[in-house]
Parts: structure tokens; sequence; C-alpha cells
């Protein structure tokens, strides 16, 4: 289907920013948005909070499977996680 489409090329586009290490993802910004704080991802994810804090401040970044697990727990879909290729 074509949001599975999109889904895959958002996909794309962030596996290429993470070769250029940028601000790479928006977890924080929702995190913000539903009043939601770190280590409540964190014990959701069955993650150390250490580790969330890390993709929250974009210094390191979820492999695929994990945004994609990131996404369901938040209930938002992947792009919304995702910086648009700038």
């Amino acid at each position: 289907s074509l949001s599975f489409f999109f889904d895959l090329k958002m996909c794309q586009v962030f596996l290429v920013q993470v070769k250029e290490n940028k601000n790479l993802n928006r977890i924080k910004v929702i995190l913000a948005e539903k009043n939601i704080q770190n280590k409540w991802l964190a014990e959701q994810l069955g993650r150390d909070q250490a580790t969330v804090s890390k993709w929250v401040t974009n210094s390191a970044q979820p492999n695929l499977e994990t945004l994609l697990h990131i996404a369901k727990v938040l209930e938002v879909n992947l792009n919304d996680l995702v910086r648009p290729l700038e």
C-alpha cells in the first residue's frame, strides 16, 4: 500500500541520516507531547534508561526494529518519529 511505501521511504531516509550522524529522531518531542518520561519508555521497551536517554538526546540512535517498537508503544506512526530529509 501507499502508506507502507512511505514508511519504507522514511526508513531509508533515516538510515542515510544515521550515517551522517544528524539529529534524526523526534522521540523527545513525542514524549513531551504525550507527557511521558524516558523511564516509562525504557520500562515498556525492556531497555536501560541510559540507552533511552541517548536516543532522546540523539547522541545514539535505536535500530530500525527498536524504532518500530517505539512507534507502537507510543501509538504513533513511524513517520512521526523520524525527521524528514532536509
